[in-house]
């Protein structure tokens, strides 16, 4: 009984239709892959024959016997790839219909698999059986006999599938399996992609033209090195924005594909997923070893020199020093915090790493204190942004990670080199330093600079730090009473009074209440060697500048009257040394224009990073 492979079915596949369901034969197996066993082969439709890759899934069914060389299969679920500027058709799932079968037709290989399907035979080229006509032949098996062969049940007749352009592609009813994620495509049908969350883009909200909205994206990256971002947008987003957790791994289907945006996606990937409510993610409970923890592509500084400017990418190097976190305005008018770093590499040059927002608090802060402890860290940033504004330096966006002292080859190599020498080499800085006192904003000032320069009297506020030390506090008005009600998601923070009936009243929210809230107003004058001035610190730097919250310090003085503990929490303040980050800008109080100086931050002077500040002062205007 004659075996029919389906006609054209390779040359279909490749051309992109993946809807139908072909007879194949299994020309070779090969076990391919270094770091996960996969399992390559050479299929053929009796006249063409092309390499395919078998999901890790279906291993299995090779180790067990049951596909082999020779065995007739049924494609049921597949996908046709570019890999590596080639096409590879990948199995997803299949149905064993012969197992044991001599080569059909005169198949030849396509270019790409010529290699592979030359070594299907120890001759070197594929075995030339007695045709019985055109395209198959009978099925004779060289073990068994043919009575026997005819005793396998044959699959019924399938006509040629008609290979023309069908306009929309349906997708097929089989479960979805797990594949690569280089093998997406939006022209699938039911996928899934096991993966590991490499990064959480934050949680933002917008408003155009359909209304109000939130997003959150994540990048993901799966045990073949392939790396995709998934994006959610509304009521996706309340579903798995606190189920996804970077370093985890999960298994996510039912998304759709569209073209990656390429001006906030930096991946590597022409396709993006995005999550519906159908969308399925389920984390994997079990560790999969065979997913990297991350994937770096670190360029040397030197390289960084000449790089696009807003390009995306990885870099590698010691921190030799790292500046103190300021506080900036933002053009929308949101206020921010920015660090600088200093990294070097052994291509003997240097750059500055701008850190914004979270990142000076988290990673700057282990930093600062590796830092001011005499080590000079070292520091793998994956996803910065390449910045020209003071030559060229790298900056955190929102998708940037940073790796602090990583266990990673390139960073053993690297300290092996700063620690043998390279330390005491001299580094040509790619980025043009700004030495304090050279502009305005986010430098160090004495008291009498806010005065003499005029800081302030500008349009935008001035934004400095000043070393000073706190010489009188007011303590008849430190704090107020405040409204505790929320607005959306913020407090009111209005002042309120009380009532007739001693509950207190919120004129703005228009309603009363049994408790208030209490929160600083703090004035208080600070000086140091060059003058005095007063400055204004409010609930946060309140705390930081007395250590205790408002309320605390309200119920001592005018509740419990206790005036010698008030006194002891004031007179410990008192001549206490701060770094006091500055907002100055001019206001206007009645009809008189008045240089108001709010403190941002308020930290007590550590002196062993005082000494190293003041060291690299002097390093500076010694060059």
């Amino acid at each position: 009984m004659p075996v029919h492979l389906t006609p054209n079915a390779i040359s279909a596949i490749v051309a992109g239709d993946v809807n139908s369901k072909p007879l194949v034969q299994v020309l070779d197996i090969k076990l391919i892959g270094n770091a996960q066993e996969r399992y390559s082969l050479l299929i053929s439709d009796a006249v063409s024959a092309e390499q395919a890759m078998l999901a890790t899934q279906l291993n299995d069914i090779v180790k067990t016997g049951r596909v082999k060389k020779g065995s007739v299969i049924q494609l049921i679920d597949y996908v046709c790839s570019p890999i590596k500027n080639r096409k590879i058709i990948v199995v997803l799932c299949l149905e064993t219909i012969i197992l044991d079968c001599e080569i059909i037709g005169n198949p030849k290989s396509s270019a790409q698999s010529e290699t592979f399907a030359q070594k299907a035979t120890p001759s070197g080229n594929l075995e030339q059986p007695a045709k019985v006509g055109n395209g198959h032949l009978s099925a004779r098996n060289p073990v068994h006999n043919v009575q026997s062969f005819q005793a396998t049940v044959q699959p019924p007749y399938q006509p040629p599938p008609n290979y023309k352009n069908h306009g929309a592609i349906i997708k097929n009813d089989a479960p979805a399996c797990i594949i690569p994620i280089a093998a997406l495509n939006p022209y699938q049908g039911r996928w899934a992609i096991k993966a590991r969350v490499t990064a959480k883009g934050d949680l933002r909200r917008y408003n155009n033209a359909k209304g109000d909205g939130k997003v959150f994206s994540f990048d993901l990256l799966d045990s073949d090195g392939g790396e995709i971002r998934v994006t959610c947008f509304n009521a996706v987003v309340d579903r798995f924005y606190e189920v996804i957790e970077v370093g985890k791994v999960y298994l996510i289907s039912k998304g759709s594909l569209k073209p990656a945006r390429k001006d906030f996606n930096h991946l590597k990937n022409e396709w993006e997923v995005f999550l519906e409510a159908s969308s399925t993610v389920e984390p994997c409970p079990d560790e999969d070893d065979t997913i990297p923890r991350q994937q770096f592509s670190f360029k040397p500084i030197s390289e960084i020199e000449n790089a696009e400017t807003n390009s995306i990418l990885d870099v590698i190097g010691i921190v030799t020093s790292i500046n103190p976190s300021i506080p900036v305005l933002r053009k929308n008018g949101m206020e921010t915090q920015r660090r600088v770093v200093y990294l070097k590499d052994a291509s003997g040059r240097s750059v500055e790493l701008t850190m914004w927002g979270d990142f000076c608090n988290k990673e700057g802060q282990k930093l600062q204190e590796i830092i001011y402890s005499g080590l000079s860290p070292v520091l793998a940033v994956k996803s910065g942004k390449v910045s020209d504004f003071t030559g060229k330096s790298i900056g955190t966006i929102s998708s940037t990670q940073l790796f602090i002292n990583p266990d990673l080859p390139e960073a053993h190599i690297l300290r092996e080199w700063y620690d043998g020498g390279g330390k005491n080499t001299t580094s040509l800085s790619i980025s043009k330093e700004i030495v304090p006192g050279s502009a305005k904003n986010d430098i160090r000032k004495t008291v009498s600079q806010i005065k003499d320069e005029g800081l302030g009297r500008a349009d935008k506020p001035d934004w400095i730090t000043v070393k000073a030390t706190i010489s009188f506090i007011k303590t008849d008005s430190f704090c107020y009473t405040a409204c505790p009600l929320m607005i959306g998601d913020r407090q009111c923070n209005k002042k309120v009074t009380r009532s007739g009936n001693s509950k207190w009243v919120c004129d703005r929210c228009n309603q009363e209440f049994e408790d208030c809230d209490y929160r600083y107003l703090l004035q208080a004058q600070i000086q140091d060697h060059t003058g005095l001035t007063w400055v204004t610190a409010f609930q946060e730097t309140g705390e930081e500048i007395l250590g205790v919250s408002a309320k605390e310090l309200y119920v001592l003085k005018y509740e419990n009257q206790d005036d010698v503990k008030f006194g002891e929490i004031i007179r410990s303040t008192i001549f206490g040394q701060f770094l006091f980050r500055l907002k100055i800008k001019e206001e206007v109080y009645g009809d008189e224009q008045r240089v108001k100086n709010t403190v941002v931050k308020a930290d007590r002077v550590n002196y062993s990073s005082e000494s190293k500040y003041m060291l690299d002062l002097l390093s500076k205007f010694s060059r």
